[in-house]
């Protein structure tokens, strides 16, 4: 059985939901897939930058309007194994919400605006037609299907589909372990808490409901050992900073809300497209430690979908939509990315103790680092 589209988007997560809202509303045929059901728990620090509410009204989402009120922060703290802080200002107001309530509004939105909404499906293979079309195989339970489209999007996260090319060098060759789970019980202020401990950190954050999310990224050595379960994975990482270990003692894990991903690889720099438009993690996975990846994902989303709508409409050829998307990408992200993974390099430097005295001694330090992270307003 074949069937035809406009515009197929790999993923159903942020990037690749907000891709199909605005797509869809510019009255473009959009199939969604994904291979997961949704709504479900993803490995996310849930924590939304100030620049994401400016996105996400763009799409129609108005987070303080929803049933399930978002947290919300306003500054960071950051705890060293030894004990040493650093807090620094927010630039405006950041907030917390699960991925488990974010992708249902997402996807809500993208169903009224017309998109297609695929889940539970197997992409079995991707392939471009000599007129630049693409085909693609799926597999829903027994049932096969073959779409055709002028365009496809790739926002299927971190993990490349099998069969997929990609340059080499992309990534940076240490392997990373990311877990989460949401915890009660833990009072936290309006900010976002990150600890230091041995292989790498643990994010705390308010999201709705009076629930936290706890979310860690670590090297896949320093867990190995230390545990199968999320719990346990977090518990042998707070043993090498006690602050941490208090914390997680005030709360109790949500049950059902423990996921994790392995093996993780950040990016080295970004991959906007091959074969076809990359956004979000497909394109770039960033140090967690700088929290804006949901807001690279939903901005990276908007980029794409302006340049694939003008090649939807044949106002442009697919070598001017690859070039001109690609050049975008990589002015926007790129130098976001550098400053990201030298900050990531600072914070694992053996010096790293004696940063909360820098940042005493220079005040504004430790703010110049949090906005340097961040990306700029939407043009």
């Amino acid at each position: 059985m074949t069937r035809s589209t406009d515009v197929i988007i790999v993923g159903a997560g942020i990037a690749g939901s907000s891709c199909a809202i605005e797509l869809a509303r510019q009255g473009h045929r959009t199939l969604l897939l994904d291979r997961q059901q949704f709504p479900r728990h993803k490995t996310c620090g849930e924590f939304m930058s100030p620049e994401t509410r400016e996105m996400l009204e763009h799409l129609g989402i108005h987070l303080l309007e929803q049933q399930k009120t978002p947290s919300s922060m306003d500054h960071a703290r950051i705890t060293m194994p030894d004990g040493g802080e650093i807090e620094a200002p927010l630039p405006g107001f950041a907030y917390g919400i699960s991925r488990y309530e974010l992708d249902q509004q997402l996807h809500q939105r993208a169903h009224v605006a017309g998109a297609e909404i695929l889940t539970k499906v197997n992409i079995t293979s991707i392939q471009q037609l000599e007129d630049h079309r693409y085909e693609v195989e799926v597999k829903q339970g027994d049932e096969r299907i073959c779409y055709q489209a002028k365009a496809v999007i790739g926002a299927y996260g971190s993990k490349k589909l099998r069969g997929s090319n990609s340059a080499e060098g992309l990534r940076d060759e240490t392997t990373y372990v990311g877990v989460k789970s949401h915890y009660r019980g833990i009072d936290i202020p309006a900010r976002v808490e990150l600890y230091f401990c041995d292989g790498g950190y643990v994010g705390i954050s308010p999201i709705e409901n009076d629930t936290v999310n706890v979310a860690a990224l670590l090297t896949l050595e320093s867990v190995q050992g230390s545990g199968k379960s999320v719990p346990e994975i977090l518990q042998a990482a707070a043993m090498t900073n006690s602050s941490l270990a208090a914390r997680l003692t005030e709360g109790e894990p949500v049950q059902g809300t423990q996921v994790s991903v392995a093996p993780l690889q950040l990016s080295n720099i970004p991959e906007p497209w091959a074969d076809y438009p990359h956004i979000g993690d497909a394109m770039m996975v960033i140090p967690p430690l700088c929290g804006d990846g949901m807001s690279i994902a939903l901005r990276s989303a908007i980029l794409c979908a302006g340049w694939t709508d003008a090649y939807l409409k044949d106002e442009m050829d697919y070598t001017t939509w690859q070039s001109e998307y690609t050049l975008e990408a990589n002015r926007e992200f790129a130098p976001l990315l550098r400053r990201a993974r030298t900050i990531q390099n600072l914070a694992f430097a053996k010096t790293n103790r004696f940063y909360p005295t820098l940042a005493r001694l220079f005040p504004g330090l430790a703010s110049y680092v949090v906005k340097a992270t961040r990306l700029s307003d939407m043009r």
